[in-house]
This record gives structure tokens, sequence and C-alpha cells, in this order.
């Protein structure tokens, strides 16, 4: 490994997807990853010592924002499971909601459990954000406008205001426009598309384009829903990577990478952790932002783009619960199987405490305590892809949390990791009893293990917090000649998406 014409620094799904596509225009690239597998943090694995066969997603857990055109592009087929019903919303008592395609079942339960309002603020909702998600779909998988030439551009005259507003402001004014009676469904729409994997809340700037953006999923039979790949998210890194190789590309594991190396604002190349250096004419970062102006020198780069950087720089607020549970759950309110474990199951504080604990969580964030009752994802993923349980009949499950604190005041996270696993355990003991008895195993990731063990920056998940959408998040070209970002941080979003690898192999491929 002496030179290359591109060199790709990390082996995340957006690093493959541009080594296959410059690879495919003719280009010699390396891609080089410092872990000793490729996937970033789109993995499948198996970290359970008590459970080793058991396999799980230990990062990404759905595939839903992928352009259709890009798989296409890729000319590649992933093994994509539906989930109908696609979310559970329990309660402790009798309440429940199942969204799924059965829609005449779906509203006997809005009316029966909750509101004929809620309802039509249901089905308005949802018809409104499918507009918007064709309208916008094009704008992906090509370099950004602004938000509003967005809306100018691409936005159904009728719509555009309300596009932008959604941009630009909290979730809660969006959501609050549909009229809908429970404070609890209000939330639990909040939680999964506006608060993921964002430091943000209920009214702040910018969960809205979240929103928008966790509802962008246009994947063959999705019908605008999340889906599971079968063999978990590292069928889509593995699947990525093998078109990469078909094209020509080499990847390269336990290459770390230790600095860049510039010179008369060029980029020349790549200086490896051992010392070895590698001549590349172009070198394009899949690592985070953070990371790559580490690697380049903040003082290689001027003012305004470390001032840009500097404006993104948030703490992941993210934590993952890992399980190995020998059995499902039976829940209080839906004791009998209808569906009710393959969905986002959505755990949250009852309906006359759901608004100020959403308040209460984020301030205890913010102080640096962990919050009592934090929204929490609840997927049970081998009940829809029985392929990764083991040879005990094991489930693996997962814990999605928002919010936690990066780090913790008067405390560290090596002292609370257990006993908030626990804690956060009996939150599922409500709503299902027992479930802390169920669990072989656990393998959790606080925003500071996310960082250590996936080698994201603060243990953010998104690079870059999705509150920036568009022109605003981090352009694909560096002011260093010849440098490139794909990071999640650049337009569209983070997520499991790869269309800032493909745009930023456009760009390079343009400019030749």
């Amino acid at each position: 490994m002496k030179k290359a014409r591109v060199i790709i620094i990390g082996a995340g799904h957006n690093g493959l997807c541009a080594a296959t596509f410059l690879a495919r225009a003719g280009h010699d690239v390396l891609v080089l990853e410092d872990k000793p597998v490729i996937g970033g943090a789109c993995r499948t694995e198996r970290p359970f010592s008590r459970a080793p066969n058991l396999g799980t997603s230990t990062g990404a857990y759905l595939l839903g924002l992928m352009p259709p055109e890009l798989i296409a592009k890729l000319g590649i087929e992933l093994p994509l499971l539906r989930r109908d019903p696609h979310y559970f919303l329990p309660t402790e008592g009798e309440r429940y909601l199942l969204f799924g395609s059965d829609q005449a079942a779906m509203k006997q339960q809005f009316l029966t459990f909750f509101s004929a309002e809620d309802w039509r603020a249901h089905e308005a909702l949802q018809s409104e954000i499918a507009l918007l998600r064709d309208d916008i779909a094009p704008t992906w998988l090509r370099a950004p406008d602004s938000i509003e030439a967005t809306a100018e551009r691409y936005v159904r005259p009728a719509l555009r205001g309300v596009f932008v507003d959604l941009c630009r402001k909290p979730v809660a004014h969006y959501l609050d426009r549909f009229g809908f009676k429970s404070d609890l469904i209000r939330a639990m729409y909040a939680v999964t598309d506006g608060f993921s994997g964002l430091n943000g809340t209920w009214d702040t700037p910018g969960t809205g384009m979240n929103f928008l953006i966790h509802n962008m999923c246009r994947l063959p039979g999705a019908d605008g829903t999340w889906m599971i790949v079968r063999g978990g998210m590292g069928t889509v890194t593995a699947t990525i990577a093998e078109a990469a190789r078909r094209a020509g590309a080499r990847i390269e594991t336990g290459q770390r990478v230790d600095r860049l190396r510039v010179d008369s604002n060029t980029v020349r190349g790549v200086v490896l952790a051992d010392g070895r250096e590698l001549a590349a004419e172009i070198v394009v970062c899949n690592a985070d932002p953070f990371r790559m102006r580490d690697l380049a020198g903040a003082e290689k780069l001027p003012s305004d783009y470390n001032a840009r950087l500097d404006r993104y720089r948030k703490d992941g607020t993210t934590f993952k619960l890992n399980l190995a549970l020998r059995d499902l759950p039976r829940f209080t309110c839906l004791p009998d199987n209808r569906g009710q474990y393959g969905p986002t199951i959505h755990l949250l504080p009852d309906e006359k405490q759901v608004m100020q604990s959403l308040r209460d969580s984020f301030a205890a964030v913010k102080a640096g305590q962990l919050p009592e009752f934090p929204t929490i994802e609840w997927y049970l993923h081998t009940t829809v892809d029985p392929s990764l349980r083991d040879e005990a009949g094991n489930h693996s499950g997962a814990l999605f949390v928002q919010w936690v604190p990066y780090e913790l005041k008067g405390t560290t996270w090596l002292a609370e990791e257990q006993r908030y696993s626990r804690h956060l355990l009996s939150i599922c003991d409500r709503f299902a009893p027992g479930t802390s008895d169920l669990v072989v195993d656990m393998f959790a990731l606080s925003p500071a293990g996310i960082e250590k063990y996936f080698g994201i920056t603060r243990g953010h998940i998104h690079h870059v917090d999705n509150s920036f959408g568009f022109s605003d998040r981090l352009p694909y070209a560096t002011p260093i000649d010849g440098l490139y970002s794909c990071s999640a941080g650049c337009h569209p979003a983070g997520s499991v998406i790869g269309a800032a690898g493909h745009n930023a192999a456009m760009q390079i491929l343009e400019g030749d």
C-alpha cells in the first residue's frame, strides 16, 4: 500500500458507497478502516458472552431512509423485511395502539382508546407528510440548495410555507397544527421522529427538520415505514462492500489514519498510525467532521470553516441497551400476540405526565443527570428476522433511549451504566411485568461508549444534529483542495442513507 488515486477514510456505508462509484469510474480506490471490521455503526455482531451465537445490530437498528434510486444505481439487492404493524404504543393499563396496514383495526383502537379527533389528526398528518416526502425525494441525490430555495424549486406551492416552518421550527409547532387531543400520541410522534439521535426537545428549533428526515422512508414495499434487513444491518454494509470490491476498490481493515498530508493547501495523502505514508490525489473522509478536522489540523482550515464546525459540535444524548432475552415479554395491555413484537415499541409515561416528563428529562440531561423516565424505543427484531436467533432460541432486543448526558455530574458512566441499565429494564417491567427476569445478557453503549466503540466524536450517532438540513449541513468539498467529506454530517442527514457517499463521489467525478 504505497499510493492510490483516491483514499477513503472509513468503511462505513457512506464511504463504501463513495468507493463503489469512484472505482466504477476507473479510479484506483483504497478504503482504510481502523476497526478490524467494516461497517462503522452499521454492523451485525454477536456481543453477548452468555449467548455468544445470538446476532444483533449493535449500532443502527433499521433501514428506512436509503433512496430506492440509490439502491438501483448501486446495483445491489437488500433482503428487506416489512414490519406490519410498525409502531406499538402500549400503556400500563388497557389502552394501546398498533400502527399498521390494517386501517380498520387501527381506527377502532383510536376510537376505543383515544378519540375521533386523534384519528382525524393522525390521518391528516400522514397525508401531508406523504406529499412532502414525494416532493423532497429528488433532492437527496444531488447537491443541496438552501431550505428556502428547495421549497421554491421542489415543494408544491400549497405546502412551501409548511415545509420551511417544519425545517426551521420545533416539532411542537408542526404537530400542534393537526389538533391531536392525546398528549401521549403527540409525544410518540415527537419522540420517534423529532427527537431520535438529536440534542433537542419538544420546543427546540430544528426538531421539525429531524421529524421530516425520519419520515422520508421510500424503500420498496415500505409504505412510508422503516424496515428490518435480514441478517441485521451488517448485511447492508457487507453488500455495498461487495459491490465496491467488484468495481475494483480495495478495502483494508485495521489501518488507522493518524493524520492527513497537506501541502500548499492541497491534500497529498495520509499518514498511518504505524508511520507509513500513503500518497493520494484525493482523500474522502467518512469519519465525522470533527475527526476529519483533527486529521487535517485545525490550523490548516480557514477560521470561518472552523467556526462552522464549532456550531455543529454537540454531545450525543443516545443510550443503547442491546439485550439477549430467553423469551418474549408479555404486555399487560395486550397479552396475546397480535404482531406487537416486531414494531418499534414506544414506552412513554402516562398521558397525564408525559409532556412534563419530556421537559423534565431534557432538563435533567442538560444538568448532567440521568432522567427517571427517558423516552424509550424498544426493538425485538428477531421476531421478524429469526435468522439471528441462536440454538437456544434466545431473542435479541434493544432499548434505544433519548436522552442521557454525555458526561454525568458528580459520577461517571463506569459507575452508573449497570445500575441505569437495570433501571431502564424496570420501566419495561411496568408495561410487561417480568421482562427483567428474561434477560440473559446485556451490551450497553452510553454516548461515551458509542464514541469509544464506533469512533464517533462525542457519541453523536448522526455526526451532526439533524436540526441542520440541506445546505446548512457540512459541504462535501472542504477548503483543502482534494479533501472531501462523505460524513453523515453532510446532506441529506445522519442515518443509514448512503446519499452523502453518492453525492460526494458525484462531485469529485464532475470535477475530473
